[in-house]
C-alpha cells in the first residue's frame, strides 16, 4: 500500500478542513482490518459525512473503488462536497446496508475486498440535522435516519402513542435503563396532560423521573433513553442481524469485515456471528478498542469496539 505524499495538494486540503469535519473513529485500526490494496473495491456500508472512506483513499489511492452507502440523503449530500476530490473513486447510494447484495447486483459490481460498518451515530444527527437525536437541543422528536421514508414511525409517536408497558420493554431492553418502569410511568403522566413533541422535552422529563441522587456521572441521565428510542424508530438492531446473515455472500474469499458498535448489544449480536458463521473467520477475539489519546481527543469514540472477521474460502470449511 501506498500513500499520497505528505506535501501533496490532495493532503494540504484535507488538512486544512480536517477541523471543521466530522472525525470518524479508530481510523488507523480500521484501515489495517481492511488490509486494503491497489485495485480493490470497497463499501463504507455506514458513509455518514465519509471520514472513514476519505481515510481510505488518502491512505491508499490506487483502490479502484469505494460504494459508499448512506440511508440518509443530507448526509450523503454533504459526504458527495467531502469526497469531491476523490472523483469517481466513489460511488454513492441512498439505501439501507440490509440492501447491499441487491445494491452489488445493480451496480454490476460482484464480491468486494472488504466491507465496513460503522454503526455509530455521526456528529451530524446530533448536532445538524434537526431531528431531536441530541438531548441537549430542542427539536421536533423525530430520530428517524432516513427522514424521507413516507409513514415512518418517529420517535414522538412512541413515547405518545406506545402503551406503558412497551415502553418500559423499550427503554429497558434497548437502553439498558434500570429506572425504565419509572421513566415509561412518567411519560404516560406527561403525555395525558400534553403530547412530548420536542427532544427538549423529552430529555427534562426523563431526567426528573430519576432521582437525582441517581443521575449518571459521566452522560446525561436521558441519554440511555434516546438511544434506546432511536434504535427503535430506525430497527437498527433488527437491520445488524440481516446484515451478518447477508454480509458474508458479498465477500470475496480473503475479504475483510469490519465493524465498529458502541454498546454492547450491537457487539454482541456481531460478537456472535464472527463465532458462528461458518463463512467467517474472527481475527479479532477480542474487540479493538480506542486508544486513550483518541478517547481524549475525541469522547465520543470511548465506547466504540472494533471487530474484524475474514471470509473463508469454501475448500477452508
Amino acid at each position: 500500500m501506498t500513500g499520497t505524499a505528505a506535501t501533496s495538494p490532495l493532503n494540504s486540503e484535507l488538512a486544512a478542513r480536517k477541523e471543521t469535519m466530522h472525525v470518524p473513529v479508530m481510523v488507523s485500526e480500521v484501515l489495517d482490518g481492511l488490509s486494503l490494496r491497489p485495485g480493490g473495491v470497497y463499501v463504507d456500508a455506514t458513509l455518514g459525512l465519509g471520514g472513514h472512506t476519505e481515510a481510505i483513499l488518502s491512505r491508499c489511492p490506487e483502490v479502484k473503488m469505494i460504494l459508499g452507502l448512506d440511508c440518509d440523503t443530507e448526509t450523503l449530500e454533504q459526504a458527495e462536497s467531502r469526497l469531491a476530490l476523490f472523483g469517481d473513486k466513489v460511488r454513492f447510494v441512498h439505501s439501507n446496508f440490509i440492501h447491499l447484495h441487491d445494491v452489488l447486483l445493480f451496480n454490476r459490481i460482484g464480491q468486494v475486498d472488504g466491507v465496513l460498518m460503522d454503526l455509530g451515530i455521526s456528529s451530524f444527527h446530533l448536532e445538524n440535522s434537526r431531528r431531536g437525536f441530541s438531548f441537549s437541543r430542542d427539536e421536533p422528536l423525530d430520530m428517524r435516519m432516513d427522514s424521507s421514508a413516507p409513514g415512518a414511525v418517529t420517535a414522538a409517536d412512541m413515547v405518545n402513542k406506545l402503551p406503558v408497558k412497551r415502553l418500559t420493554e423499550l427503554i429497558q431492553t434497548y437502553g439498558e435503563e434500570r429506572w425504565a418502569k419509572r421513566i415509561a410511568k412518567r411519560i404516560y403522566d406527561r403525555r395525558r396532560t400534553a403530547p412530548i413533541l420536542t427532544s427538549a422535552e423529552l430529555a427534562k422529563v426523563v431526567a426528573n423521573s430519576i432521582p437525582r441522587k441517581y443521575h449518571p456521572r459521566r452522560i446525561h441521565p436521558a441519554t440511555r433513553t434516546f438511544q434506546a428510542l432511536r434504535i427503535a424508530v430506525n430497527r437498527e438492531l433488527d437491520d445488524l442481524k440481516d446484515a451478518l446473515d447477508s454480509l458474508p455472500s458479498c465477500l470475496k474469499s480473503e475479504g475483510r469485515l469490519c465493524i465498529i458498535s458502541f454498546h454492547s448489544l450491537e457487539d454482541r449480536l456481531v460478537k456472535i456471528a464472527f463465532r458462528e458463521d461458518n463463512r467467517l473467520k474472527p481475527l479479532t477475539k477480542k474487540p479493538l478498542v480506542p486508544d486513550p489519546e483518541e478517547m481524549h481527543s475525541n469522547p465520543r469514540a470511548r465506547s466504540a469496539k472494533l471487530r474484524i472477521a475474514q471470509c473463508i474460502e469454501p475448500d477452508d470449511l
